[in-house]
């Protein structure tokens, strides 16, 4: 594997974000999304890209609540695959959500053993949400909240996918 550079993503990049999804979508491990939603959030993706400039890897950030996040759209092209690349993606997002003062960062995931090499452990329940959080986070429209609270409205490929967790040090 040649040299691999992490770095945030910029506009020019949602093609081959959508690309390196594409196939991971045709699976049913990840979700496809519209062009305008992946302009929309590309400030909270990062990339990575090989020494000639061509995307390798994609992951992004979600902010969820003060302190949760959510690990979204972690995807890596098949050359790529067992080369730490996704690894080192998580790395980075995990340090933007330090720096961000989140404390725990979530998954939704096929990927059980990828994110448990990287600290992440299986979510047994919500009870680690207050009352008031989990009635706020209620009102939110977005779907990785949906996934993260288990309501019945998730996307359909959620079935058979799990909750997965890790807490962080937030920088600050």
């Amino acid at each position: 594997m040649v040299e691999i550079r992490i770095r945030p993503a910029r506009t020019s990049d949602v093609h081959g974000i959508k690309e390196l999804v594409a196939p991971m979508a045709a699976e049913r491990i990840l979700i496809t999304k519209d062009t305008v939603t992946y302009f929309e959030s590309i400030q909270e993706f990062v990339v990575a890209e090989d020494d000639a400039g061509n995307l390798v890897g994609c992951g992004a950030l979600h902010v969820m609540w003060e302190d949760l996040a959510e690990v979204r759209t972690l995807a890596t092209s098949p050359a790529a695959r067992g080369h730490g690349v996704g690894g080192r993606m998580i790395e980075e997002l995990l340090a933007r959500a330090a720096r961000l003062g989140v404390g725990r960062v979530f998954c939704l995931t096929f990927e059980v053993t990828f994110f448990a090499r990287h600290g992440f452990a299986v979510m047994e329940n919500q009870e680690t949400i207050e009352p008031e959080v989990f009635a706020e986070l209620l009102r939110s429209h977005d779907e990785g909240v949906a996934e993260f609270l288990d309501l019945a409205r998730v996307k359909p490929n959620t079935l058979g996918n799990t909750r997965m967790i890790r807490a962080i040090t937030p920088e600050g």
